[in-house]
């Protein structure tokens, strides 16, 4: 019985000493939260587009490389990627950063419609903060390695163009997560969850029309218009929609239709996007895109091309890794927001429709759960190579919209630093709990094996092309 109660004792005091252990990282990662909320703040100024980054990576480049991480840039044949290492041996971690923005959605912030002049683009997506949390979490890994003397490897991937460039695909497809044992992320949101999810394969192109100009009036029987071929694919398109599997969405935009109305278009170009829960599925309704385009180029006595810019997978949830990640979420917990932070909350959601959230929402974690598929992400390719799990934290006001003006204007304040922070702090405490515990990595890899099957062999939506680096031009 003695014996019994002494290993009680000592199981508890162990238990309690890991806890202290986790609140100290947590303390040391608050203490420097000023500065890295400083470097997410420059990022969110440069807000720079997919494969244009390139002040955003070399400020998140010398921030690992002050710290003593080993730098490897220009990876996978893209200027702005790059992968930091510290440490040896294994396991080795693997940690996304993301830093690009998104075109078109210029905005200052505060909580009105008011465009930055000058800017073009706008982190409408939260990826200033994206790769700052997981620089953060990277560095705290290092230290943390150093205080206990543990051997194991942590490795901070920056990848650009996650809006619709695919740059993880191209480090997948270079065999870059070939030696990792588990892969670790973060998105901004509107509110705080580790729970496992989908998300919708997706492949997207641009298609490019040819015909001939010709004055439209005087004489429009000389001219072939590629604007007339870009329409009929978009008919053809809409038409198709009633026959494709009903969870399949298809979006495009025309990019280019002429230069004015008198002349007949010689050139025009549309770009679309086709996602659906499986990549098979995604494969074959883009084939059937391309006929249209073809038929639509043989229609109106035009040439036709396409050019396909990115191509992603459905992600692949792990929910052992998933569990690891919530429970370290809630020790974490939420955050409350300050007289002026609610002020501004208030106020921006007066420009929400629906449903609107409680700002209590902050302080609160949702409940684990599988979650439906909604978007697509670059981060899914990796998940059918490496067990990954990811969470979201309240950088943007309950509510908020992805993409939206809202979000970049709350990315842009203490709002958005304080859900970086969560972000910083679970991730950091669930890689720790991944070098302490052989057996999760283990399962985890057993889970994804038996997700992905037997015979899988990746095979990216990509295909062999180089990276699409002018997409965004």
């Amino acid at each position: 019985m003695r014996k019994l109660l002494a290993l009680l004792i000592c199981c508890a005091s162990l238990s309690a000493k890991a806890q202290t252990s986790k609140q100290e990282i947590i303390k040391s990662i608050e203490e420097k939260s000023a500065i890295y909320s400083a470097t997410a703040q420059k990022i969110w100024e440069f807000a720079e587009v997919g494969f244009q980054e390139t002040q955003s990576s070399a400020l998140l480049q010398q921030t690992l490389e002050k710290e003593g991480f080993t730098i490897e840039r220009g990876v996978a044949d893209m200027p702005t990627a790059f992968t930091a290492t510290f440490g040896a041996g294994r396991p080795v971690i693997g940690i996304l950063g993301e830093f690009d923005a998104l075109p078109g959605v210029s905005q200052e912030a505060v909580p009105e419609v008011k465009p930055i002049v000058g800017k073009g683009a706008g982190h409408a997506c939260g990826h200033h903060l994206f790769g700052v949390a997981s620089a953060t979490s990277a560095i705290a890994i290092k230290n943390w390695l150093i205080a206990t003397k543990r051997s194991g490897t942590i490795r901070f991937y920056g990848t650009p163009a996650e809006e619709g460039g695919a740059g993880k695909v191209y480090m997948v497809r270079a065999g870059l997560f070939k030696d990792v044992d588990a892969v670790v992320h973060w998105h901004p949101g509107s509110s705080n969850a580790a729970s496992p999810g989908a998300s919708l394969a997706n492949k997207s192109g641009k298609f490019r029309f040819y015909g001939v100009a010709s004055h439209a009036a005087a004489s429009p029987e000389r001219g072939r218009s590629a604007l007339d071929a870009v329409e009929a694919m978009n008919d053809m398109v809409n038409m198709m929609r009633e026959h494709v599997p009903e969870d399949t969405r298809i979006h495009y935009v025309i990019t280019r239709g002429g230069e004015a109305p008198n002349v007949v278009p010689a050139f025009a170009e549309v770009y679309y996007y086709v996602r659906h829960p499986k990549a098979g599925e995604v494969k074959s309704i883009w084939e059937r895109v391309v006929k249209a385009a073809q038929g639509a180029a043989l229609g109106t006595e035009t040439r036709s091309e396409y050019e396909v810019t990115g191509g992603v997978y459905n992600m692949l949830p792990n929910e052992t890794l998933a569990k690891v990640m919530d429970t370290n979420l809630r020790m974490v917990g939420g955050y409350t927001y300050t007289p002026t932070e609610k002020a501004f909350a208030e106020k921006i959601q007066t420009s929400f429709t629906g449903n609107i959230p409680a700002l209590e929402t902050t302080q609160q974690v949702s409940p684990f759960r599988m979650e439906e598929a909604g978007g697509s992400t670059d981060v899914a390719d990796i998940s059918w190579v490496v067990p990954t799990t990811g969470l979201r934290t309240a950088t943007w006001v309950p509510g908020t919209a992805a993409h939206s003006w809202q979000a970049v204007a709350a990315g842009g304040t203490s709002i958005g630093s304080k859900g970086m922070m969560i972000a910083a702090k679970t991730m950091t405490l669930t890689i720790i709990d991944l070098f302490n515990s052989p057996k999760v990595i283990e399962d985890a890899w057993k889970e994804l094996k038996t997700l992905r099957g037997d015979n899988f062999v990746y095979d990216p939506l990509i295909g062999t092309r180089k990276p699409a680096l002018d997409y965004r031009k």
